[in-house]
């Protein structure tokens, strides 16, 4: 499931779009994603993505009178922006399943070594354990992502029932989002991302491409 085919109710229009000019609000988009890496969730409020931005905090709760509005509409943005990369990268006539499937692992992974997303993400879990709104819409963030590499899977093991398709795409997002705290920017183990890429572009793509119904159920069977 791509952003063009997610349900209506997980689309949001950008508040204050058209009440005041998408100029201001994206400027405080910018300054709230800004203190999300460099300061935290703690540091995540109106008041100071007002000072971030320059402006005042009635000028910035005018447009988004909760920060949970914010934290919608920076992943909506960012799924427009994994949507953009999945077209000009992934989306390509003459790729097999196997070679997007193995491309968009790498392009996830290449994104976690990254400051932005090793910050952000583990500044948005923080705010979600905080608020049920937003853990809501990460929820909704990696539905999506889900989405996008269960379409592959289905179609490189087409004898997996949609369900074993979730549960094999839930199993490769958990593998790369599993690496942020240990592979991510400025983590431990930061050095060893580029062998990390590699054995999951070439494991993972053959766990999809090769695990049967029959291995899902019997490892899913509790043990006697």
């Amino acid at each position: 499931m791509d952003v063009a085919t997610m349900p209506e109710a997980n689309v949001v229009m950008r508040p204050g779009t058209y009440s005041r000019g998408a100029e201001t609000v994206d400027a405080i988009l910018k300054a709230a994603l800004e203190v999300l890496i460099e300061e935290g969730a703690g540091a995540f409020t109106i008041r100071r993505i007002a000072a971030a931005c320059g402006m005042k905090v009635g000028n910035v709760s005018y447009h988004f009178p909760k920060k949970e509005m914010l934290v919608q509409v920076l992943l909506d943005d960012l799924l427009a922006s994994y949507d953009k990369t999945l077209d000009r990268r992934v989306r390509q006539p003459g790729l097999s399943a196997e070679e997007r499937l193995r491309l968009i692992i790498l392009i996830c992974l290449e994104d976690i070594a990254g400051k932005r997303t090793t910050r952000l993400f583990t500044e948005l879990w923080a705010l979600a354990n905080q608020s049920e709104f937003i853990a809501d819409r990460v929820r909704a963030f990696y539905l999506s992502v889900h989405g996008v590499i269960g379409e592959v899977v289905a179609e490189l093991n087409p004898a997996l029932s949609p369900d074993e398709v979730h549960t094999v795409a839930l199993y490769i997002s958990a593998c790369m989002e599993g690496a942020t705290p240990f592979l991510g920017y400025q983590k431990p183990w930061a050095d060893k991302m580029p062998a990390f890429i590699g054995i999951a572009c070439t494991q993972l793509v053959a766990l999809a491409k090769t695990i049967t119904p029959r291995e899902i159920a019997t490892l899913a069977a509790p043990e006697s």
